[in-house]
């Protein structure tokens, strides 16, 4: 019996040894991704060029913990369209890349691979920033994102005798604005800092203000996919409502809002306004002089806002590649999930990316952001960027910088008439000069 053994481990030590024999040093690229398919692998096209040494990093600690390759290819700034079609072409393409907005949908959806039901689904706190095809295919899921919203200086709300969490809908933010508003002079500072409509500052009306009208029409329309041809400007008198709120309770006429030259940021970084609207970009700036800023939702009247978060939106979203193998499938899936669940991980990315909207992913370190991320967590709807369906956004915008600041020289019902006119005709006009 012992020597029937001996001879049967001696014949599978030879099959061994002309199998290795079989093997030179000509390997092919087909033995390579043969090798490969035990465990996959993983080719990551960034979209996001200022975060590629932490990517790199992240991609080198999955590989050293797991074994699997994970390669990091940034597409230079501007370039990720045209990088994605050239990539996408070669013989080893990405297995996971950006599909970002719903033009991408268009062109890339035949590629993505239905995430709907994945462990990566599974592993999102919110559904706010997927992307579907025509057909309800889930072609790519957001791993980042931006907010907007007004920033509040917490410590000038306590010496007012208010604070952040009194402020609850319109009706609460009002009454706190106009309340400093009208004792600024005894307080030393004002509610709204400066409200320019110069280029550096009218997209904060013309763009992300405006957004309020945009994001409520859609909801009512059931969720745009595309550009709609025309609005019906049923949320004007809420975009109006808190337009008048900051132009009329800020640190600067509004006669004076035309020609610009105010320092918004400044002024609420010096203590001289409570109120700046803007965006999670300027957490940075603003955190040097008010560690303990934060940010609330557009509150403009409208039913129900008791529950609205912030403007939340991204183009960095994750999609599989759906004409990869299945090994590299799996490989790049389990990689996505351990980005958004291991600490190590999901901190360099966040500290990164700014937030990531995954259940298990670490806290942002952007005030801002985790503000946006709580109000989601409490169950408040997200602001969608609707904004981003403006069409001939350039010419549109102008109309509407042109019309409001007549509206701020006076502040008259027919220049409001204007401003409706701008604001909804605008968008018709530009929609059917941009589509002939």
């Amino acid at each position: 019996m012992k020597k029937l053994f001996a001879i049967l481990l001696s014949a599978v030590l030879c099959i061994g040894l002309f199998a290795a024999c079989g093997t030179t040093d000509d390997t092919t690229a087909a033995d390579d991704s043969n090798s490969a398919e035990a465990t996959g692998s993983v080719y990551w096209l960034n979209f996001k060029p200022e975060s590629d040494e932490v990517l790199q990093q992240v991609a080198a600690m999955y590989t050293e913990k797991t074994g699997v390759e994970v390669k990091v290819v940034t597409a230079a700034s501007g370039t990720y369209s045209q990088t994605l079609t050239s990539e996408m072409d070669k013989s080893a393409p990405p297995t996971l890349f950006v599909i970002g907005n719903q033009a991408g949908v268009k062109d890339w959806a035949d590629y993505a691979l239905d995430l709907t039901g994945t462990a990566i689904e599974q592993e999102l706190n919110t559904d706010a920033y997927n992307l579907y095809a025509e057909d309800g295919k889930l072609v790519s899921i957001g791993y980042c994102f931006e907010c907007y919203g007004i920033i509040v200086n917490p410590d000038l709300l306590t010496k007012a005798g208010h604070s952040v969490e009194e402020i609850k809908n319109f009706e609460t933010l009002k009454a706190v604005v106009e309340d400093i508003h009208a004792r600024a002079a005894e307080l030393g500072f004002d509610a709204f800092s400066a409200c320019d409509m110069d280029d550096s500052s009218s997209w904060r009306f013309t763009g992300h203000l405006a957004n309020l009208e945009y994001f409520y029409e859609e909801r009512d329309d059931g969720g745009w996919t595309e550009c709609p041809a025309s609005l019906k400007g049923t949320y004007m008198e809420n975009f109006k409502n808190l337009y008048d709120l900051c132009i009329n309770n800020s640190t600067q006429d509004p006669t004076s809002l035309a020609t610009g030259g105010h320092d918004s940021e400044a002024e609420f970084k010096e203590g001289k306004a409570a109120f700046f609207v803007n965006g999670s970009w300027e957490y940075s700036a603003v955190s040097e002089t008010v560690p303990n800023a934060t940010m609330i939702p557009y509150y403009c009247g409208v039913e129900g806002e008791e529950k609205a978060g912030l403007n939340c939106g991204t183009e960095n979203c994750w999609a599989i590649n759906a004409k990869a193998s299945e090994e590299d499938q799996k490989a790049t899936m389990d990689f996505m999930v351990w980005c958004v669940t291991d600490p190590e991980a999901s901190r360099l990315l966040v500290d990164s990316f700014g937030v990531m909207p995954y259940k298990n992913a670490v806290e942002s370190t952007n005030g801002f952001l985790a503000a946006a991320d709580k109000y989601t967590a409490d169950g408040c709807y997200v602001m969608d960027w609707a904004t981003n369906y403006q069409p001939n956004v350039d010419t549109y915008r102008a109309g509407l910088v042109s019309a409001l600041n007549a509206y701020n020289s006076d502040q008259s019902d027919a220049n409001w008439e204007s401003v409706r006119v701008a604001f909804v005709d605008g968008w018709a006009a530009q929609y059917a000069a941009a589509n002939n």
